[in-house]
């Protein structure tokens, strides 16, 4: 019993040192911007589609959801309102977060990893490049900034979708719906959406450069490590939402 837990242990101590050592790296120079570039690109072009594409049905589950359930309580005005605020607060990080995490992290721990078991990470460290700085910060920056960007994606998405199948699902009126979208919706609310982006696409790339780097015994260790990150991120990202959600309700005042 005490075998497994000192392991893990073990591994959590080492993927909080990496996370330490790749917010040292991120400072130092020369920065590899073309890198940066071509891994920002890459993370996007794999994730821009799939995550439009799945903002859709979550808006408008929202929306469905919330109208009936606004229907029953006699408040049909405020439906836009309440949706509006479940896309924004919650259901646009969290998509965003789970489709880097599936998709861009998968790729980097996959690319990290062959890297690995072809022994390219050990020649970079005999010849004195840091890893670390050539290859996870770049990823870890990009990832970051795509996840910013889809978040904004993914909330556009999502309350359009969600006015779309409340007037002609449901039958709501237009007018009300959008009247309705700053009744309790803020603008600390959209802040803190953006941070938690920012946030989940930063433990994303770290947990499957972490993966990636310790992988071993051949393609089906790659393989192995790349599901291991995407359950692991999934985790965390669970976790961290919870804490930054539970921060933002004692700091920022709500509306009544």
């Amino acid at each position: 019993m005490a075998a497994p837990l000192t392991g893990v242990l073990r591994q959590s101590g080492s993927l909080f040192a990496l996370a330490l050592d790749v917010f040292r790296a991120l400072p130092k120079r020369p920065f590899q911007v073309k890198e940066f570039i071509q891994q920002a690109w890459f993370i996007a072009s794999v994730t821009i589609l799939p995550t439009a594409l799945v903002s859709i049905p979550f808006g408008a589950v929202i929306a469905l959801q919330l109208g009936t359930l606004t229907r029953q309580l006699g408040a049909q005005s405020y439906t836009g309102a309440a949706s509006v605020l479940a896309v924004l607060r919650e259901a646009s990080p969290i998509v965003t977060a789970l489709l880097i995490a599936g998709a861009g992290g998968s790729a980097i721990c996959a690319d990290l990893g062959s890297r690995k078991i072809r022994e390219e990470i050990d020649a970079m460290e005999v010849l004195g490049i840091s890893p670390i700085q050539r290859l996870v910060v770049p990823r870890v920056l990009a990832s970051m900034l795509v996840a910013l960007l889809l978040n904004g994606l993914v909330s556009v998405v999502g309350v359009v979708g969600g006015y779309v199948f409340n007037v002609i699902v449901q039958g709501g009126t237009p007018g009300a719906y959008i009247a309705s979208f700053t009744a309790l919706a803020q603008l600390p609310d959209l802040w803190t959406a953006e941070i938690k982006a920012l946030v989940f696409g930063a433990i994303a790339a770290v947990v499957a450069a972490y993966k990636g780097l310790n992988a071993g015994g051949g393609p089906k260790g790659v393989g192995d490590a790349v599901n291991q990150s995407v359950v692991i991120t999934f985790m965390l990202l669970f976790v961290v939402n919870f804490v930054i959600t539970a921060v933002y309700f004692q700091v920022v005042p709500q509306k009544i």
